[in-house]
């Protein structure tokens, strides 16, 4: 779920923001607006991190096509032991 605020709310509430997230499970991210257009999205560091790293991935080629291919193969039940990939890896 995500709330919308307005930046007059917004600038209000900024500092209780982070203790309303950690409350409630189901609030994403909260739209800042501006007579009444969205301007802003505030969101959980954790969300934002996860954001970026899928970013990352999908500009890579050679990243984005070993998930797809990952993918692929979990989708056809084509995966290995964890205990043989460690071995494999060497860890």
């Amino acid at each position: 779920m995500d709330r919308t605020l307005s930046i007059a709310q917004a600038r209000e509430q900024l500092t209780r923001l982070p203790e309303q997230f950690a409350r409630e499970d189901d609030l994403r991210a909260v739209t800042v607006t501006r007579h009444g257009k969205p301007v802003l999205a505030v969101l959980p560091w954790e969300l934002y991190e996860a954001i970026v790293e899928t970013l990352d991935i999908m500009a890579d080629r050679e990243q984005l096509a070993a998930l797809r291919q990952g993918v692929r193969d979990l989708a056809r039940g084509e995966t290995v032991d964890w205990v043989e990939a460690k071995a494999e890896l060497g860890l």
